[in-house]
């Protein structure tokens, strides 16, 4: 599904610096201490790159992803995507920004039950402001673009976990963002399936200029990753380019750790 020229004209000029995370640290008091989940981080991602996200658990990369999406506020520092500092807009601006701009893809697929998979992908399209005829257009078509096209009609209970991760992806991709953020989005499939998946995203960047910003623990979407962020301690540990990973059949090497 290519973004449109009238998307492209609608978007703000936000030139090949797309990303900036500038001195962002965030802050938990937890019986009464200070824990910092991110502790000045300054990361910088461009247009049309495909960026993964990579630590431990409670290293901190879901906290850098949330805020990259505006879904959390840092306590000092801030995020930008082009000229739009995300810690100086409003709550009724941040919203604009994540339906117009932003496609969110989650590990648990986050679809509504009673809904069939057209509905599930066109409410984010009415939200935006089409009518429902406009959505369920422009739905069906992103649903065809992930090969869904023959499920329309289906409940998430009556598809496997793949095609439901579609719905979720074709979810994300009906509004046209410039961004996709994925939060471990092969964590609940199959290895066929999860490659599917992720041939999917690296197609969006590739063809579509789309950004890719994954968090992830899955070392297969270290292939298609332009670069490859590590994540420790609320830190920015390395960054690797994607010629610089020592990638072999079944296994990866990683800053010195094979990882299978």
């Amino acid at each position: 599904m290519a973004i449109s020229e009238n998307k492209r004209q609608r978007d703000p000029e936000l030139g090949d610096l797309f990303i900036t995370v500038n001195g962002v640290s965030k802050i938990y008091r937890l019986r009464g201490e200070e824990v910092y989940a991110l502790d000045n981080v300054d990361l910088t991602v461009f247009r049309g790159e495909y960026l993964s996200i990579m630590g431990p658990s409670g290293s901190g990369k879901s906290t850098l992803f949330n805020i990259i999406g505006a879904l959390d506020h840092p306590t000092s520092g801030y995020a930008q995507i082009g000229p739009l500092r995300l810690t100086e807009l409003s709550s009724r601006e941040l919203a604009y920004f994540r339906c117009n701009h932003v496609g969110y893809i989650f590990q648990s697929y986050n679809l509504i039950p009673s809904l069939t998979a057209l509905k599930n992908v066109s409410i984010s399209h009415v939200l935006m402001g089409a009518t429902p005829e406009e959505a369920d257009i422009a739905a069906t078509r992103s649903l065809e673009s992930v090969g869904l096209g023959h499920r329309l009609d289906h409940r998430p209970d009556e598809l496997s976990g793949g095609q439901q991760q579609r719905v979720a992806i074709a979810r994300a991709l009906v509004n046209e963002p410039s961004i996709i953020l994925a939060d471990e989005p092969t964590g609940n499939l199959d290895l066929h399936t999860g490659e599917e998946i992720i041939k999917i995203l690296k197609r969006l960047s590739v063809q579509d200029g789309v950004t890719v910003v994954t968090a992830t623990h899955d070392h297969k979407m270290l292939k298609q990753s332009d670069r490859v962020v590590h994540i420790r301690d609320g830190r920015v540990d390395k960054i690797q380019k994607r010629e610089e990973l020592d990638i072999e059949e079944g296994t990866i090497e990683v800053g010195g750790e094979t990882l299978q």
